[in-house]
């Protein structure tokens, strides 16, 4: 007989599970009925509340706590149980080296997973995978319901004419790629111009996540690196830096913010020139 496992999620996201075993809080009065529950931390600044939860989810049932935010190591992937249905993972690692992320700390070089169904690919960097993996994955993707969607990010420096073709003929919703360094930008130039020949649209297809408030960063320099993004026609997303403890300057904040408002940002895309080759 199979667990049963209620999921407490120590922070909701856009991805997080809402069926009736999810959970994001204390048992409250009428606690499920389980054997067992699994706390999932996302984010190290949430350790402390995955340990308050944890001493509350006690009495119910035996108690694990994992997750990426405490540094756990990722398995194989089972649809539905930490991200919403629909949410897919084909792959673990990466073999970048960022001094920013810890994915190849705690996941180390890129493993291929089984290809389970669905739409929105999450994985850290599918690129980095084997031709006969990803054309796996984009045969699963051609046979979905809904549109394909990238949100775990494709790096434009592995992006290669035969993945353009297998885009192409996916027409996916949207697509995110990552400017992080300043290494990213050429990588970006290049591929905005081989995805446009190709008849890829641009703007709300081609979407960038822009890393701001870093060590060191500025305004100034983090809005020129926001421009040039808006200038190569990708909608950019502002992602805030947090130290381990999740700290952040408030500044910062209200800067993302703006960086984030579809409206705002889409007012940008709108004003940017046709086409910019300048580089920042």
């Amino acid at each position: 007989m199979n667990k049963v496992i209620a999921r407490v999620f120590a922070r909701r996201t856009k991805a997080t599970p809402i069926d009736n075993l999810a959970f994001y809080d204390m048992p409250g009065l009428f606690p499920p009925n389980v054997d067992e529950v699994n706390i999932n931390v996302v984010f190290t600044w949430d350790i402390k509340r995955a340990e308050m939860l944890a001493g509350q989810w006690s009495s119910i049932a035996p108690v694990n706590v994992g997750g990426p935010g405490i540094g756990m190591r990722g398995e194989n992937f089972t649809p539905g149980m930490y991200v919403k249905p629909g949410y897919v993972i084909t792959s673990r690692g990466c073999p970048n080296r960022c001094w920013f992320c810890s994915v190849w700390k705690r996941d180390g070089d890129i493993r291929e997973l089984p290809i389970t169904e669905g739409y929105n690919i999450l994985d850290d960097n599918l690129l980095a995978c084997s031709e006969v993996h990803i054309r796996a994955v984009f045969r699963m993707l051609k046979q979905q319901p809904q549109r394909a969607e990238f949100t775990g990010g494709l790096d434009a420096a592995l992006l290669k004419d035969w993945h353009i073709d297998l885009l192409v003929d996916l027409k996916p919703k949207q697509i995110f790629f990552a400017y992080d360094t300043a290494d990213d930008y050429e990588p970006l130039r290049d591929i905005a111009r081989r995805l446009d020949n190709a008849g890829l649209k641009q703007g709300h297809v081609l979407r960038c996540y822009v890393l701001v408030g870093f060590p060191n960063d500025t305004f100034e320099k983090a809005e020129s690196r926001l421009q040039s993004i808006v200038n190569l026609r990708y909608m950019p997303m502002a992602m805030l830096y947090r130290n381990n403890n999740g700290i952040y300057d408030r500044k910062w904040r209200q800067f993302q913010r703006e960086w984030v408002n579809p409206y705002i940002v889409g007012y940008k895309l709108k004003c940017a020139p046709a086409s910019n080759s300048s580089k920042v």
